[in-house]
């Protein structure tokens, strides 16, 4: 009978083919780094050729800093952001009640899948072009427009979400909870809810992505406040400085709102990546 020796090396050798942790701070570091550096290149390229030209259809990148400190200063930014802000959140509360109903069916059935896929696919897909025109042409002008803009762009990635999450639920834990008659209100609180959280986060994020943006453009064809009115104001007025400040004051808001977003997402999912 032949036993088995295990060298005292193997261990030492094995821990060496461990695949070892890159060191993400520094890394982390080195991109903020260089995506200021480009980020500066780019203004400075900006300020020469505005130099350049001379002209007031392209101000100069001080000029915009002052108006957008001036706007900052005068609380619009506080108003307008806050009415963009509570127009996006009214539709994405229209599009979670949608995309979980209409997610839990399509994860439950295949019929309802096959039904739903392809209203889905429209939805997700549709020019923001289109949405802003028909939100102004049924709506006219006013909140409702984005709103409904809103939640109908938020609503496909929530659905399709949900209906992945329900999917990944092993069906031998819905066999037990049926073996040992739990009630349907303990089967969506201890099974569903925990399994479809990660998938709900990650379909609210991307689709508040593409909410935000087509909202501000709706709000350009037809609304009384909000950032895209603001942009269309200075539009008419032909105030390019003012319309590219709002549009910075977008771009950094847009930033902002997704870099938290994923800071929650790591924060309180964090268990994933340790099972992983």
């Amino acid at each position: 009978m032949t036993q088995t020796v295990v060298s005292p090396t193997s261990g030492s050798e094995r821990s060496d083919h461990t695949p070892r942790r890159i060191a993400a701070p520094w890394l982390h570091h080195r991109r903020w780094l260089i995506a200021s550096l480009t980020l500066i290149l780019a203004v400075c390229a900006w300020g020469a050729v505005a130099a350049w030209v001379d002209d007031p259809i392209l101000p100069r990148p001080a000029d915009v800093g002052a108006q957008i400190f001036a706007i900052i200063a005068s609380g619009a930014a506080v108003t307008n952001f806050a009415a963009s802000i509570t127009k996006i959140v009214a539709g994405f509360a229209l599009a979670m009640v949608g995309g979980l109903v209409v997610g839990f069916v399509m994860g439950r059935s295949r019929f309802m899948a096959a039904y739903f896929s392809l209203p889905l696919f429209v939805l997700g897909n549709m020019p923001g072009l289109t949405y802003a025109v028909f939100g102004l042409l049924i709506f006219g002008v006013g909140a409702g427009g984005p709103i409904v803009v809103s939640a109908l762009v938020a609503l496909p990635f929530i659905a399709m979400n949900v209906a992945e999450g329900v999917r990944s639920i092993d069906g031998r834990l819905l066999d037990m909870c049926q073996a040992f008659e739990r009630s349907h209100f303990d089967i969506l609180r201890h099974l569903y809810l925990p399994a479809l959280t990660t998938f709900v986060f990650a379909g609210v994020r991307y689709g508040f992505a593409m909410a935000w943006k087509v909202e501000a453009l709706t709000e350009v064809f037809g609304a009384g406040s909000g950032v895209g009115f603001m942009i269309r104001k200075a539009y008419q007025e032909f105030r390019v400085d003012d319309m590219l400040a709002w549009t910075t004051l977008f771009i950094v808001a847009m930033v902002l709102i997704e870099r938290a977003l994923a800071y929650l997402e790591a924060r309180f999912f964090a268990w994933r990546k340790e099972i992983a």
